[in-house]
């Protein structure tokens, strides 16, 4: 069982920066990636953004450009780790954010484990 622990959130004002962390312990030999959902109070939970284990990136549409998401993540890791720099924040990014673990179950199906979720709040 993988385990992921997130650290990085918290309160910031409007404009600023935060960078979430994710350590996920445990060699996992069928990675296909990791990367981040957020919730945000009285909405569903929303793509953010991925890196595979390859070191592609995918974003989703409306947060390209301001988040940036890195990853140290590899079939041969004891610990993967994975970053979301969140910069220029602006109210509407309060949100839980989750990090999630991909590995593959067979050729083109994977399975997701999740982190608890670091709080981001964006206020004055």
């Amino acid at each position: 069982q993988v385990r992921l622990m997130e650290s990085g959130g918290g309160l910031v004002q409007p404009g600023g920066s935060l960078r979430l962390s994710c350590a996920a312990s445990g060699r996992v030999s069928t990675l296909a990636g990791m990367g981040w959902y957020r919730q945000a109070p009285g909405k569903q939970r929303e793509f953010v953004a991925k890196s595979g284990f390859n070191g592609n990136t995918k974003y989703a549409d409306s947060l390209k450009g301001r988040f940036t998401i890195s990853a140290d993540i590899s079939r041969n890791n004891a610990q993967n780790t994975v970053f979301l720099q969140l910069n220029s924040l602006p109210p509407a990014a309060t949100a839980v954010y989750y990090c999630f673990l991909l590995a593959f179950t067979d050729l083109t199906r994977t399975t997701a484990s999740w982190g608890q979720g670091p709080q981001v709040t964006v206020s004055s």
